[in-house]
């Protein structure tokens, strides 16, 4: 008869020790073969969970080896010139030179964060390609910010792509962005078939996009042959990308989008379809407004009159109305709202007695509908992208901004903006602020086209400089000097080194004041030499002397400067050619 042999302490139950762990051992005592003479439970139970840890490590099979990625796609792209790679080198990892002040002040060094997006944007313009090296941060950058995420993208490219299946942290460039997909020959259908059914959603889109360029008719049957089976957020993003290039061919694709089981879809395709002048729902929401909207013949032939919809049919919610308002708000402004906004701008003049924009919007208007017609009208100008009403309804820069014929809103005023050609919106935001300086024109500068105008950039800078001698701090104005850092023309440079100096305090004026306009000065213009740097480094330059000339200027610099050749030796042809830029751009 053989004797039971006691179990090891390896052979106990992993399980009971866990339990024993977790209960404390004055709960549950730990299996008898853990306990040792000598020792107390807490101890003996913690070297047998240590011993069988090892056992278990030991006994561990290796996993099957994974498939090696495929390889990185090939960029094409031109390689970006060396002194232009370790500029961004330096954005990415945001070494900017210390400051030296303290108590939160930002000093004179330019804030290299900001500057991302405007090297990037350049960086596309060119066409380069995105260093290999660079990848990984310029995609982390990307994460963290997601208005970088579109350029960003651009410029990481294919490879960008590719390595953003490598890391779960990066999925949103799977979804985010299309710049980076690597898309099939225009000649090759079953490529681009297959891909259309089996690539990611950022590929999907980026082939969905370039179909379009080339065939609108094409993308379109591309888009129906999957369009029952998409997500409803995948159906919302493509028609989303309708909006560029927006054409009456797209109209009978919208009208079966307004049946869609998504009421986001459908109300994306009204909008869509409200934007097209000629379209049949734009007609049926013209009908509907002018029923609503006319001229008062009691007064004279001189007065609006509004009659709100008393109800929102089952026709004007297929049409994309939302019939129930949000809070605070009532039903019949809510609904005459929609109307209008969705109803051609083109048909007002002839509605209401054959009169100018400029004129319908400075006409009265009864029973206080005025603001509420105004901001439809508002809308409608934003959505048909409509410049000439637009600038109706912004009126007068010049007049006081609570008292314009269109919105007193800011935002809304900043959308109408959008809409003008971008040497009108400038002018009007210049005279914007010349009339009523800096504390309202935020929102609007920052609609405007990069670099400012002449004329916008002088009214800036001038108010600053008036605010500076009112003796306040600069901070309550931080906001307008970090769009001039990345907004101004480098080229306006030497008319602000003045403004660096410190100035003579007025009497009642802020403590230390003038030192910190000084300082947030000396940082406008290290910026601006900065951005001209950084121009100059992307441009390419014959002979791929670039590196050696940028390596030779020096960031403060305000001119170039090239060495000639030894004495008794001929200029190069290179060296010629940089010579000659140059005097071209001084003279």
């Amino acid at each position: 008869m053989t004797t039971a042999r006691a179990a090891a302490p390896w052979e106990s139950s992993w399980e009971g020790l866990v339990t024993s762990a977790l209960l404390g051992t004055d709960r549950r005592t730990p299996p008898v073969e853990v306990l040792a003479p000598g020792k107390e439970a807490p101890v003996a139970l913690l070297d047998a969970a240590a011993l069988h840890t090892v056992r278990r490590r030991a006994g561990l099979l290796p996993a099957p080896a994974a498939e090696p990625p495929a390889l990185a796609p090939p960029d094409g792209r031109t390689r970006l010139p060396e002194a232009a790679e370790r500029r961004l080198g330096q954005l990415l990892a945001d070494r900017a030179a210390p400051t030296g002040g303290s108590g939160g002040r930002r000093g004179t060094a330019p804030d290299l964060t900001e500057l991302l997006p405007q090297w990037l944007a350049a960086a596309n313009r060119h066409g380069y390609a995105a260093p290999a090296p660079a990848l990984p941060a310029l995609l982390d950058a990307a994460r963290a910010r997601t208005d970088l995420r579109p350029p960003a993208l651009a410029f990481a490219g294919p490879r960008g792509l590719w390595l953003a299946r490598l890391n779960p942290e990066w999925k949103f460039a799977l979804r985010g962005g299309s710049g980076g997909a690597v898309l099939p020959a225009a000649e090759d259908a079953e490529a681009m078939r297959r891909l259309w059914e089996e690539g990611l959603f950022a590929e999907r889109i980026a082939l969905f996009t370039a179909v379009r360029t080339r065939n609108a008719e094409t993308a379109r049957t591309l888009l129906a042959s999957t369009w029952p089976t998409e997500r409803a957020e995948d159906r919302l993003m493509f028609l989303d990308s309708l909006r560029d290039g927006l054409s009456a061919a797209d109209e009978p694709f919208l009208e079966r989008a307004l049946s869609d089981r998504s009421r986001n879809v459908r109300s994306t395709a009204a909008e869509l379809l409200s934007a097209l002048p000629g379209s049949a729902l734009a007609g049926r929401m013209a009908a509907r407004a002018a029923t609503c909207v006319s001229m008062d013949r009691t007064g004279g032939g001189q007065v609006i009159a509004v009659e709100a919809p008393h109800e929102c049919d089952a026709d004007m919610q297929h049409d994309g109305v939302v019939p129930v308002p949000p809070g605070g708000r009532g039903e019949r402004s809510w609904w005459l709202g929609q109307l209008v906004e969705a109803a051609p701008l083109t048909g007002w003049p002839a509605r209401l007695g054959g009169r100018t924009p400029e004129e319908i919007v400075a006409l009265p208007v009864l029973d206080g509908w005025a603001d509420e017609l105004h901001a439809a009208w508002c809308r409608a100008a934003v959505r048909q992208a409509d410049a000439r009403w637009s600038a109706a309804l912004l009126g007068a820069p010049t007049a006081p901004p609570d008292a314009g014929p269109g919105t007193t809103s800011l935002a809304e005023r900043a959308k109408l903006l959008a809409t003008l050609p971008e040497a009108e919106r400038a002018d009007w935001v210049a005279a914007f602020v010349s009339a009523h300086g800096l504390p309202e024109a935020f929102q609007l500068l920052g609609g405007c086209a990069v670099p400012w105008s002449g004329a916008l950039g002088r009214a800036v800078v001038d108010a600053l400089d008036i605010a500076r001698d009112a003796g306040s701090y600069p901070w309550s104005f931080s906001g307008v000097m970090g769009l001039a850092e990345r907004c101004l023309d480098p080229a306006e440079v030497n008319r602000l080194e003045l403004l660096t100096a410190t100035p003579d305090e007025p009497e009642g004026a802020s403590p230390g004041a003038g030192g910190y306009w000084s300082e947030a000065f000396q940082r406008l213009v290290s910026t601006l030499r900065l951005r001209a740097l950084m121009l100059a480094e992307l441009k390419p330059v014959q002979g791929q002397d670039q590196g050696r000339i940028l390596r030779a200027r020096g960031q403060d610099q305000q001119t170039q400067r090239v060495q000639g050749p030894a004495p008794g030796q001929a200029p190069g042809p290179a060296t010629g050619a940089i010579r000659e830029r140059i005097r071209g751009r001084e003279a």
